[in-house]
């Protein structure tokens, strides 16, 4: 991207520079679009569940930015030579499984020969432009609330390796396909500013990311991250993703990590996730009530720290 020049459109309210979740271009002064676009590979073995999970996890990022999703394009890459077109048609039924539960179209997309199969979409959605979510959001002495538990990437890769309960992947899968659309909801009303979707650069990065723009430190407490079963034991078995791995060498320099935090606690708060939860800041006497609600839905959701005055660090602790 750096070799790219800078926007200047003053209509574009949110692009790269800001490694937000996606544009932002405002069409006027009470309506802007959310543009954005993700694919993946395979990270579950049933079709339409891959489907389900990766439209999910495209469409997070217009939810992240507070907007409402309106149109998707589906983005395939399929071996032809190896994959049917059966199977194909699983995948999308999946999308549009997510299509029909969040109210948005899909109207098409493109499809290239790949010997490796991914799946995504291409999202536009609306937002007010005074009410956008972004990156940039957080104060200090908010309270951090993130509505998904961690552990996606680490149960994903002990799938593949063929040593994950069957219950712990039951819990897995239906956390992926469970979308942001209710969590964005409720973060809106709450009147939250500053939020991000956890996805592959796992809860250290995004939160690392978010607390650089914003000009804040986090102080998380590991204690009071949710996880999903199976998580901890996994990865002290030493099951985590290469790119959760990635994430923590990244993250690493901007870490204080307190006595009794162990190495394994930064492993798993680093782990790379697919379709995960929203991370936000709120006002601690709206967090109750913010939690209540999204538990109500069936979020793990939980306060998992706060924010104080600082220029991007992370500190660890354990209460």
């Amino acid at each position: 991207m750096r070799r790219l020049t800078p926007p200047s459109d003053p209509d574009l309210l949110v692009g790269a520079a800001s490694g937000d979740d996606a544009a932002v271009y405002r069409l006027s002064d009470e309506r802007a679009l959310v543009v954005t676009a993700d694919f993946i590979t395979p990270v579950v073995d049933d079709a339409r569940q891959w489907g389900q999970v990766a439209a999910a996890n495209a469409v997070s990022d217009v939810y992240a930015m507070g907007g409402r999703p309106l149109l998707a394009l589906n983005l395939v890459c399929w071996n032809t030579e190896e994959l049917s077109n059966d199977l194909l048609g699983d995948v999308l039924a999946g999308g549009q499984d997510v299509a029909d539960a969040c109210g948005f179209v899909i109207a098409g997309g493109h499809t290239v020969d790949d010997p490796e199969p991914k799946y995504g979409l291409a999202v536009v959605g609306e937002v007010h432009p005074d009410r956008i979510l972004t990156n940039a959001g957080l104060r200090p002495q908010q309270a951090l609330v993130l509505t998904k538990a961690l552990g996606v990437g680490i149960l994903t890769t002990a799938q593949k390796r063929d040593v994950a309960q069957v219950e712990w992947m039951d819990a897995a899968i239906a956390s992926m396909v469970r979308t942001n659309r209710r969590a964005s909801e409720v973060a809106v009303a709450a009147g939250v500013t500053g939020a991000t979707d956890v996805t592959g650069f796992g809860l250290l990065g995004h939160g690392s990311r978010m607390a650089q723009e914003s000009q804040v430190d986090l102080v998380i407490n590991v204690d009071a991250v949710p996880l999903l079963d199976g998580t901890r034991e996994l990865a002290a078995d030493g099951v985590v993703p290469g790119g959760s791995g990635r994430n923590r060498a990244w993250v690493e320099p901007l870490l204080d990590v307190a006595d009794g935090v162990a190495d394994l606690d930064v492993t798993i708060l680093a782990d790379a996730q697919t379709s995960g939860g929203l991370l936000f800041g709120i006002d601690p006497d709206r967090a109750e009530s913010v939690i209540a609600d999204l538990r109500r839905d069936g979020h793990q959701a939980a306060v998992i720290g706060n924010t104080t005055t600082g220029s991007g660090r992370i500190s660890l602790i354990r209460t």
